[in-house]
Parts: structure tokens; sequence; C-alpha cells
């Protein structure tokens, strides 16, 4: 054998070991998990951004200050209204007093802050101050009937609101709610439609004159 056979034969192994070697150095700096590590991060991300979004926000914010009217509405039968009217009312205090409870905590867990205050013409269905003074003025069947006007203007209204979040809003439990909301309110909305003798177009229902026509 030569001596640059020999040589050959040094150098081949030590080739294959710096070369192997190399490899290993190049996996433990991490070249090969940068990809799923940034994968991970932005599959996370996307989650988190999931929760929730503006529509969600936008939901609870107007929501809850037009609940809180439909309970304040809700306790001014107590001493107004007639039996039907009452009992209807205090179902709506009871099912719309937790709702803002669970959207408060929405909004905590999400970081944003109710919003108070806010002009009723920006939401649909708020009765005016000249609305609600105007239903604190009266009582009796009077009270019964003008509750029952404003009251299914004003689930209209959050209907149309539950709609949108169920259109545009990702939180589940938020979309959850919004479809309790309309199942509820359309439900009521037909009662007090059917107390007032009317089509649900404000028109008034026409009797059966008994000629089969």
């Amino acid at each position: 054998m030569t001596f640059q056979q020999r040589a050959l034969n040094r150098r081949v192994p030590a080739m294959i070991a710096t070369a192997l070697a190399t490899a290993l150095f190049a996996a433990a700096c991490g070249g090969g998990d940068s990809e799923p590590e940034n994968n991970a991060d932005t599959s996370q991300s996307g989650e988190q951004a999931a929760e929730y979004n503006q529509a969600d926000v936008h939901f609870a914010q107007m929501m809850i200050p037009h609940h809180e009217q439909a309970v304040e509405m809700a306790d001014l039968a107590d001493d107004r209204a007639g039996d039907e009217v009452r009992e209807l009312a205090e179902e709506i205090r009871a099912a719309q007093g937790p709702e803002i409870e669970l959207m408060e905590g929405f909004l905590d867990d999400w970081g944003a802050e109710a919003e108070h205050g806010m002009d009723p013409s920006d939401m649909d269905g708020m009765l005016s101050e000249d609305q609600m003074s105007e239903l604190e003025g009266s009582e009796g069947d009077a009270f019964d009937t003008l509750f029952m006007e404003y009251m299914v203007l004003h689930h209209e209204g959050a209907v149309m609101m539950a709609e949108a979040e169920l259109d545009e809003g990702v939180n589940e439990e938020a979309r959850v709610l919004a479809q309790e909301i309309i199942d509820a309110q359309e439900r009521e909305i037909e009662l007090m439609n059917d107390l007032l003798g009317t089509d649900g177009d404000g028109d008034a229902q026409e009797e059966d004159g008994g000629d089969g026509r």
C-alpha cells in the first residue's frame, strides 16, 4: 500500500466524522426547528384571535344598555300593568337580568369596557326619554297597550342586533346567547302582537265576519 493510499484511508473516516458533526451541529442550532416553532406561534395567535372579534365586543356593549332599558320598562309594570302584562314583564326581567351579567362577564374576559350612556338613537328599538316618560305616566289598560307596543319595537331591535352577531361574530358563547335572544324575543313579540290584536305590522287583525269569505 502506497503512502498516498494510507493517507487517504486515514482522511476518509475523518472527513466522514467531520461531516456528521457539522450536520449534528446545524440541527442543534435550531435550523430545522425554527419553522415548526413559528408555525406553532402562528397557530396559537390564530386561535387567540378567533376567540372573539370586534363584532362580539360591539354586540355585548350595545346589548347591555338595550337590556337594561327593557328591565327598566319591566320594573314600571309592577304597579301599573294588568295581570297578563305584569306576568310578561316579570319574564322579561328574569331573562334579561342574568343576560346582562353574562355579557358583562364577556367584556371582562375580553378586556373591554361596557359602553354606558350611549345615544339611544345608536341602538335599534331603544326608547327615547320622552317615550319612557310617556310610559311611566300611564297606567292600567293604557299602560298595557303602550308597554307592549314599545316592547315589540324594543324586541325587534334586539333581534336585529343579535342577527348581526350571528352574521359577524366569532365567539361561540356570544353567538349562542344571540340565538337564545332571537328565539325568546321572537316568541314574546308574537305573544304581544296577539294580545294587541295586531298582525305584526302594527295593523289590527281583521275579525272573521262569519260569512265564510
